[in-house]
């Protein structure tokens, strides 16, 4: 043996390689697919509440955003479900998008402390 791989092996080693190939691009263009769903998703979204929510309104949600990133993406899901469901009369003004946060915001507890 001269230490050379023989013509079988070369060519088995061809095709894993191959294959590797094969998978990786695949796994590439699924994980393609699943980013221009979630753009695509997101666009509706933000049409949804523009279309939905006034300028103000808007403007409220996306400095809660800012400072609660968590909490500005569930209000914004509420409000699109509430669009979806069609439970949304006219547009939704400041006051309105004042309303919807009291109620979605998180109960504050309050700690009595007693010394004795």
């Amino acid at each position: 043996m001269s230490g050379e791989p023989s013509d079988e092996e070369l060519e088995k080693l061809r095709e894993e390689k191959m294959e590797q190939l094969q998978d990786r691009q695949e796994g590439e263009a699924a994980e393609e697919a699943r980013e221009k769903q979630r753009e695509q998703r997101e666009a509706q979204k933000k049409a949804m509440l523009r279309k939905h929510l006034t300028d103000e309104a808007r403007k409220r949600l996306n400095t809660i955003k800012m400072s609660k990133p968590e909490f500005g993406e569930q209000v914004e899901q509420q409000v699109v479900a509430l669009a979806q469901s069609g439970r949304i009369q006219g547009r939704i003004d400041d006051e309105k998008m004042k309303a919807i946060l009291k109620e979605l915001q998180p109960e504050e507890q309050s700690y009595d402390i007693r010394r004795r």
